[in-house]
């Protein structure tokens, strides 16, 4: 703190706005970042907070207002324009380039040269010293980006973008992807980059993250900045109304009362090459079963199992009483199956972002618009307008491209496309990653009513508060098994941290599950 006071702003916006199709995404912003001082940016999804990093970042040019970088005004074209300026940005959505290796990833816009060719060893030393300044020595440089997970993934984007000497450093959700170790981690190597006098604006939905990391936050609500102030000045709750101009009663709707439930889904030992071990679990007809455990033991590929997408599943998958083995997700959703999933990744796995939103709400279930073997325009109309306000998307229109919509909205519209089939089943890979508090609290809500109405959830969370608010029960993976069920007041995060990492609590919980 003592650093930024000390210090004039790197980084100064003065009336800056940005308006999409008539449709405000930012009016009127004035906003200093400093070096040597971390400044966190809180809000909803739809706030501004993506077009503000955009505009900082050269992607998008302000409709109006400045933008001075130590003190020379500039107008960004292209993000090369603020790189040069010290600006460099690691956005939540990864730009790694997935058949590229992590060194050449790493390099990709200034890879080392030798007699005018690209000098790949010098790029592996140089991809292998990032990581290291990362603690991120287990990855390879040489290793196919394609085949990291979604965590490691994120590291090296991190090091790229430090590769890239930053001055002032925009993290855009960028721990979001990330295991807790991983997360850890970043926290040293951010403290060090801060020591180090380097300036960073911090974007997260994740509160204590910005109780642990930031100096100075500042809450955006609608397009507008509503207020910057020192950690400290506000509690959490004083901050959540700032974000969402509202009080917060519940966060997560109160839980049905406990009942037998008619299975709806029955698995027994699911197999599939070294990632599942015989996983043995049953989903009721209303019910919400969590999948909990660190990421990568398992979870991913076994909701993914399920819908039909991997090859080579061994075990059995009932669905009312009848036996069902989608071969695929045209035969996961079709039939009798019913089944929907939510993927890890909206914009790679979930949406066609070129594409318009009407389109992408209607890409699963064109079925329910056909006259005959074409498709009615009328019905199709009514489909998305009842979609669009069942979710509450945001949108000026159902032809915008469904990219140019905030993170939340999008994954709204992902969410809106499977209910759209009419789902008994409803698989979801961790939903709420990267999505701000009122958003997370609709989709709480529009969960809980899909389960009173019958429909049989299975949802993986990298959210430990999710699963005890909102499951039934927690069935907790380790090593591609279940290894732990957790309900009721047993459902609580010791246990599952313990359970996550395969040991016993002080309070040992039961081991419920099949095996």
């Amino acid at each position: 703190m003592a650093l930024e006071q000390q210090t004039p702003p790197f980084v100064e916006l003065r009336g800056v706005s940005k308006f999409y199709s008539g449709v405000r995404a930012l009016e009127g912003v004035d906003l200093s970042c400093r070096q040597g001082s971390i400044h966190a940016i809180l809000g909803e999804n739809g706030a501004g907070k993506s077009t503000l990093i955009k505009i900082m970042s050269g992607v998008v040019r302000p409709d109006t207002g400045t933008v001075s970088v130590a003190g020379v005004q500039h107008q960004f074209n292209k993000p090369a324009d603020a790189v040069r300026t010290g600006i460099v940005s690691v956005y939540q959505e990864l730009s790694l380039i997935p058949d590229l290796t992590v060194a050449e990833n790493i390099s990709i816009s200034d890879p080392p040269r030798r007699f005018g060719l690209i000098d790949s060893r010098a790029q592996t030393r140089r991809a292998e010293a990032l990581l290291a300044r990362i603690h991120c020595e287990d990855v390879d440089p040489r290793a196919v980006v394609r085949d990291l997970s979604l965590s490691r993934r994120q590291m090296v984007e991190i090091a790229k973008a430090i590769g890239k000497a930053p001055e002032l450093l925009i993290l855009d959700e960028a721990t979001s992807a990330l295991t807790s170790r991983d997360v850890e981690t970043i926290y040293r190597v951010l403290d060090q980059l801060r020591q180090d006098g380097v300036g960073m604006l911090f974007i997260s939905h994740r509160m204590h993250e910005v109780e642990a990391l930031c100096d100075t936050l500042s809450v955006f609500r609608n397009g507008r900045h509503i207020e910057t102030f020192a950690k400290g000045a506000h509690g959490q709750d004083e901050i959540v109304k700032l974000m969402i101009g509202r009080d917060i009663v519940h966060q997560f709707p109160p839980p049905p009362v406990p009942q037998e439930r008619k299975p709806h889904l029955v698995v027994e030992g699911l197999r599939w090459e070294d990632r599942l071990h015989g996983v043995s679990l049953t989903v009721g007809k209303g019910e919400i079963v969590g999948l909990g455990g660190l990421d990568g033991q398992g979870q991913k590929e076994f909701l993914l199992a399920l819908f039909g997408v991997l090859r080579g599943v061994s075990g059995t998958v009932s669905i009312e009483g009848r036996a069902a083995s989608p071969s695929s997700p045209a035969d996961a959703k079709g039939g009798a199956n019913r089944i929907a999933l939510v993927p890890e990744d909206r914009k790679t796995e979930g949406l066609m972002l070129p594409m318009s939103v009407a389109d992408n709400l209607l890409s699963a279930a064109y079925d329910k618009v056909l006259r005959g073997p074409f498709i009615d325009p009328e019905k199709s109309r009514r489909a998305v307008a009842d979609a669009i306000a069942k979710l509450q998307i945001k949108v000026a229109r159902p032809d915008d491209a469904v990219a140019t919509l905030s993170g939340g909205n999008q994954q709204k519209v992902v969410i809106a496309k499977w209910l759209m089939t009419d789902p008994g089943l409803v698989l979801l890979n961790d939903p709420t990653r990267g999505i701000d508090v009122g958003t997370k609290q609709e989709i709480y809500q529009l969960m809980r009513n899909l389960a009173d109405q019958g429909t049989a959830i299975l949802f993986y969370s990298t959210d430990y508060a999710e699963l005890i608010g909102l499951c039934d029960r927690v069935l907790v993976m380790y090593d591609g098994r279940i290894v732990t069920e957790l309900a009721g007041d047993e459902a609580t995060e010791e246990r599952l941290v313990a359970a996550a990492l395969n040991i016993r609590s002080t309070d040992t919980p039961r081991e419920g599950a099949r095996q």
